[in-house]
């Protein structure tokens, strides 16, 4: 039986990023998606429009998710740092297997050649980047990262790295994507913290 169509369309989206990992872009339907919270396809046209249209609201919400995130993940650590390793984390929920990534991976391809879904892909990395480099400034003013840090070109790296070591860990399959991204993330921080730090960024 359908639920009731007051089902959020939060919920509706949060099953299609889901559906997204299992499928990719060739099995994402709006029918995939109905079932996923137990709607009928029919509503999902009424909300969305098309795939399309539920394509673009998705890439609308994330792009508001990122500072959701960046503030949930401090709240939950008292050390900047913390934060930044458990956001970095969550930047790549749902996408534990190489098959999830890849399927991932593949719509942002498509993202990368679609005018509008570029523009909202732009969007998400922008706002991330902004929740980086606060984090890194908070560090930075904290004594958790040395005084002077170019924090704008270091909120840079750690965004390049936290892709670049998904796409290596879904090549190389050694060990889960979460501790490859620390990891990695550890080595780009660990020449800006200051000489008298004794330990790495807290465990996320």
């Amino acid at each position: 039986m359908a639920r009731p169509r007051g089902v959020e369309d939060a919920v509706i989206l949060r099953a299609a990023a889901r559906v997204m990992g299992r499928v990719g872009p060739t099995g994402l339907t709006l029918a995939a998606v109905a079932g996923e919270v137990g709607l009928v396809p029919g509503t999902l046209v009424q909300r969305f429009g098309s795939k399309r249209g539920l394509l673009l609201a998705l890439a609308d919400r994330s792009a508001e998710e990122a500072g959701e995130l960046a503030a949930r993940a401090r709240t939950a650590h008292p050390s900047p740092l913390g934060a930044l390793a458990a956001l970095t984390s969550q930047t790549l929920a749902g996408m534990d297997t190489p098959e999830s990534f890849a399927h991932h991976l593949a719509f942002l391809c498509t993202d990368l050649t679609d005018p509008q879904l570029y523009e909202r892909a732009l969007a998400v990395h922008r706002a991330q980047g902004r929740a980086v480099g606060e984090l890194l400034a908070e560090a930075v003013e904290t004594g958790e990262l040395r005084a002077g840090t170019d924090v704008a070109a270091l909120a840079g790296t750690v965004q390049a790295i936290t892709a670049g070591a998904g796409l290596t860990w879904a090549v190389e399959r050694r060990g889960s994507l979460a501790e490859r991204v620390r990891r990695e993330l550890d080595a780009v921080l660990r020449p800006h913290l200051p000489a008298t730090h004794g330990n790495e960024p807290e465990k996320s």
